[in-house]
């Protein structure tokens, strides 16, 4: 358990004049972005194409995107443990602080060593820093590479039988929110999880009662699913860094719940089976 203790009832205000949120219309970005403006704290989007052009692969745009601001949401791409994010967080952070950025949220994953590598480079920036660290994200079946899937009825992945902690974006998004937008989170690491523990077959039969559809589970080893990304079209170096990082933190080792979202929060995570009625509802699998 790695979260900090903290009392959310003595949090204060501390709303900061303007937000850079990077990769704005990411699968948390724009879920930050939306609850930022609900509670009228001035944001400005970061994206590759957007008004306010944010690129990761672009350091010339990062100055012109923090100018202004005076807290961001850092969610790098196309993750933290990639390799150059040590190197790009170190750049960030001190060209953060040189623009007045006083506040930084970091997006990490669970039980990633090469992500702390990276965690610990953005916080040489001497900003308070945040982090939050995540289980896999539920909404990877309704806004990710896994939809396909789904609506297929297939899920292929190398999990085996390993069990983890799906965590809804909303959750995390409202977790980033806080920490923001109120004081008592500078220098902590709050870990997100879901509140309970599913293997992949699990998640299918969430789906398929979610979605009225079988879906089933496709079992496979690390080396079939970089085959697998690489006849979508990935590169074949970036097909094999992805299966090594998804076969590496499913290995077991994150197969843990924790209350990081119920300290910050003061409620219970929303579980997966939830998840999947709502986006069912919502028309998520309609496609």
């Amino acid at each position: 358990m790695t979260n900090t203790e903290l009392n959310t009832n003595q949090n204060t205000s501390a709303t900061p004049n303007t937000v850079l949120v990077t990769s704005g219309t990411g699968k948390t970005g724009h879920r930050v972005v939306e609850r930022l403006t609900a509670l009228g704290v001035p944001v400005r989007a970061g994206s590759r194409s957007g008004e306010v052009r944010f690129d990761w692969a672009d350091e010339s745009t990062w100055g012109p995107a923090l100018a202004g601001a005076d807290a961001a949401y850092v969610a790098y791409f196309p993750d933290l443990a990639a390799p150059g994010a040590v190197e790009a967080m170190r750049t960030f952070g001190g060209l953060a602080v040189r623009h007045g950025v006083r506040r930084l949220v970091l997006l990490s994953g669970r039980g990633e060593p090469a992500a702390v590598l990276a965690e610990d480079a953005l916080r040489e920036s001497g900003a308070d820093l945040t982090v939050v660290r995540a289980a896999f994200f539920a909404q990877n079946f309704s806004e990710g590479a896994m939809t396909e899937g789904v609506l297929a009825g297939e899920i292929p992945f190398p999990a085996g039988d390993t069990a983890e902690p799906w965590v809804d974006a909303d959750d995390l998004a409202d977790v980033v929110v806080k920490a923001l937008t109120e004081d008592g989170h500078a220098g902590l690491v709050h870990e997100l999880t879901g509140p309970q523990l599913l293997t992949l077959a699990d998640v299918a039969a969430a789906l398929s009662a979610a979605t009225g559809r079988p879906v089933r589970y496709v079992p496979m080893s690390g080396a079939e699913y970089a085959g697998l990304l690489e006849r979508y079209g990935l590169p074949e170096g970036e097909a094999q860094w992805l299966a090594e990082l998804f076969t590496t933190l499913l290995d077991g080792h994150n197969s843990s719940t924790t209350d990081g979202v119920k300290r910050v929060l003061g409620r219970e995570p929303k579980a997966f089976a939830d998840f999947a009625r709502d986006a069912a509802a919502a028309g998520d699998w309609q496609g």
